[in-house]
């Protein structure tokens, strides 16, 4: 039951991450927008947990790191409404 939860949580993570990706690509979205951050912070905190889960400490560093810069940019503002 939890393989079946971790495996959930990473392909939400990732699709979140791939379609704010394939969106921004696209130019429907820039990537100081509120919509490109909130879902690359979502699918990086997601994968924050999966890497957690699966005691993947680099991957968990580097997912912990972009979610956190997506956050600091909403947090602080300087993101565009646009």
């Amino acid at each position: 039951m939890i393989e079946l939860l971790s495996e959930a949580i990473a392909y939400i993570g990732m699709a979140s991450i791939l379609l704010a990706f394939l969106l921004e690509t696209r130019n429907v979205l820039h990537s100081k927008q509120s919509t490109y951050l909130w879902l690359m912070a979502f699918g990086s905190g997601l994968l924050a947990v999966r890497a957690f889960l699966i005691a993947e400490w680099a991957f968990l560093v580097l997912e912990v790191v972009w979610c956190g810069a997506a956050l600091a940019v909403i947090l602080t503002g300087e993101n565009s409404t646009s």
